[in-house]
């Protein structure tokens, strides 16, 4: 599977200053993990987040987000944004600072 290359630089620069930031080619996509831990990802034209439960829990109460699921089995804490729900920067920014407080809240790896 391709991922979006646009999206992934809109990722990478609402990213762009946060210290431990690595890429890594995942789940068929482009995933961006911060003190080795996975922060977010793009897979296709979506994106996705690691949240903690109780976040990813609010966030799939929102339009444009669903549970990521490649298996069967939707992966807890995993979040998937469809397009419209990261059409701006103020959308994606918000997105995406959620994800990454929750990975600098991890230990590092």
């Amino acid at each position: 599977m391709a991922y979006d290359e646009k999206l992934a630089e809109r990722v990478r620069k609402a990213l762009a200053r946060r210290r431990g930031l690595t890429e890594r080619k995942m789940f068929g996509g482009m995933a961006f993990m911060l003190r080795g831990n996975m922060c977010c990802g793009v897979q296709n034209d979506e994106l996705i987040l690691r949240l903690a439960p109780e976040e990813a829990e609010r966030a799939l109460r929102k339009a444009h987000t669903r549970p990521f699921d490649m298996t069967g089995r939707p992966m807890k804490g995993f979040v998937v944004v469809t397009p419209g729900g990261h059409k701006t920067s103020a959308a994606l920014r918000k997105w995406v600072e959620q994800a990454a407080r929750f990975a600098r809240s991890l230990p590092a790896k």
